[in-house]
């Protein structure tokens, strides 16, 4: 009997890295606008959380002018970079056992839904994923209202049989809003060791994504 019945995955940092694609549709946008250009370490915290957050953070705009931001960002990521980006190693083969063993695996990302579901499909996570969930147009869902809709449609009640894996504390706090056991990877974005991923309450840490096998079926 596997440990969870339901995985659910984020895609930035735990599917993908998105790396590329994201941080010169970033940088584009904000050459457009003019701001001035921030070092790569505060540029690579613009990958994963919702990016007009990050744009307001950043330069202290207003929602008005982030969203305008955002508009810039979406078009150009849709229209030219969408596809940069590196399938983690190990990962398919980590699919395709969790797969096998009766796993029902999701996605839960903070891309956009469209954009979700075309990058998933280019690299061939759709072959393993029953559901895939991204953000609204306007990025009004909050992670633990994507993860909710993943459970909802995989017609789960019980969230303890289900776990969230990410890279990021916004994976960990939607997951623990949900109720859902959370399993951090620091191959990715923002977390660097298993005290940061410990720190936000995870059942297990995963160094690489071979690792999330036993953490999910035992």
């Amino acid at each position: 009997m596997n440990r969870y019945d339901i995985a659910v995955f984020d895609v930035d940092g735990t599917l993908l890295d998105t790396s590329e694609g994201i941080l010169n549709s970033v940088k584009h946008t904000i050459d457009v606008f003019g701001k001035p250009m921030p070092d790569p370490e505060t540029l690579r915290s613009f990958i994963g959380p919702p990016i007009q957050n990050s744009f307001q953070k950043e330069y202290g705009l207003s929602k008005e002018e982030a969203d305008t931001m955002a508009a810039e960002f979406r078009k150009v990521y849709k229209d030219i970079y969408l596809f940069g980006a590196v399938p983690y190693e190990g990962i398919y083969e980590c699919m395709d056992t969790l797969r096998k063993a009766g796993v029902k695996l999701a996605v839960a990302t903070y891309k956009r839904q469209d954009y979700a579901e075309k990058i998933l499909k280019h690299f061939a996570f759709d072959r393993y994923c029953d559901v895939i969930y991204g953000s609204d147009f306007e990025g009004k869902l909050s992670k633990m209202d994507i993860i909710e809709k993943c459970m909802k449609d995989l017609g789960s009640t019980d969230y303890k049989n289900a776990v969230m894996i990410g890279d990021s504390w916004h994976d960990a706090n939607g997951a623990e809003q949900l109720g859902v056991d959370f399993i951090g990877v620091t191959y990715g974005f923002d977390f660097r060791t298993e005290v940061d991923v410990k720190e936000q309450g995870a059942v297990g840490c995963a160094f690489a994504p071979k690792d999330l096998i036993s953490l999910i079926i035992g």
